[in-house]
C-alpha cells in the first residue's frame, strides 16, 4: 500500500477537523502545515492537502505548490456551498496548468464564526456584505445570498460523510 500523508493549514479550526476526519479514515498520519517539511513530503507517495478558502486563496499551498508531491490531493474549506460555487479562478490562480492537471482537487463546506475572526477578516467580510447589499437581489449568487444569511452568525456546514469521495479516491490510487 502506498504511503499517505494528510497536511492541513487552518486558521479558524473547520480545516483541521476534515484533515482529522480524513486522515482516520485514510489511517494516514497527519500533520499541520508548519510541522512538515518538503524533504519529508518526499517520503510519502500520496500527498492529501487541505487549506482554508481566504480571499480567493488557499491557506498554505504553497508547500505543495512550491515543493515536489508525487501524487497530490487537494481538498478546500470555504462557507461557500460547493455546490453552486465555481472554484476555477482560484484553481487557475494557484496552480500551474500542468500542476493542475495533475492534481484532485475537492470542496467542502466549512462554516464561520464571527466571534472568532480576526479584526481583518471581520472587516472584509463587513466590506463584502455592503457590496452584496448594494447588488439588486436579482443580480445575487448563492454564495451573496448566503454571506447575507450568515452574517453575523456562528454556523457550521462541516459534515464528515462529505469526505467520502476524496477518501474512496485516494484508495483508488494505491491500486494502481
Amino acid at each position: 500500500m502506498n504511503k499517505t500523508v494528510v497536511v492541513y493549514k487552518s486558521k479558524y479550526g473547520k480545516t483541521k477537523r476534515y484533515a482529522e476526519w480524513i486522515a482516520e479514515a485514510l489511517n494516514a498520519p497527519l500533520f499541520e502545515n508548519g510541522n512538515i517539511t518538503p524533504l519529508q513530503l518526499n517520503n510519502y507517495d500520496i500527498v492529501v492537502y487541505g487549506g482554508g478558502l481566504y480571499g480567493g486563496e488557499i491557506n498554505g499551498v504553497k508547500l505543495v505548490t512550491k515543493n515536489f508531491c508525487k501524487l497530490l490531493v487537494v481538498f478546500t474549506v470555504g462557507l461557500a456551498d460547493p455546490g453552486n460555487t465555481d472554484f476555477k479562478p482560484i484553481l487557475e490562480n494557484t496552480f500551474t496548468g500542468e500542476q493542475l492537471s495533475k492534481t484532485k482537487v475537492f470542496h467542502l463546506r466549512g462554516g464561520i464564526d464571527y466571534s472568532k475572526l480576526s479584526l481583518v477578516h471581520k472587516g472584509i467580510m463587513a466590506v463584502m456584505k455592503k457590496m452584496i447589499e448594494k447588488k439588486p437581489s436579482a443580480e445575487r449568487d448563492g454564495d451573496s445570498a448566503g454571506i447575507l444569511e450568515t452574517y453575523g452568525k456562528n454556523i457550521d456546514f462541516s459534515d464528515k460523510e462529505t469526505i467520502k469521495p476524496l477518501t474512496e479516491y485516494v484508495r483508488t490510487l494505491y491500486l494502481v
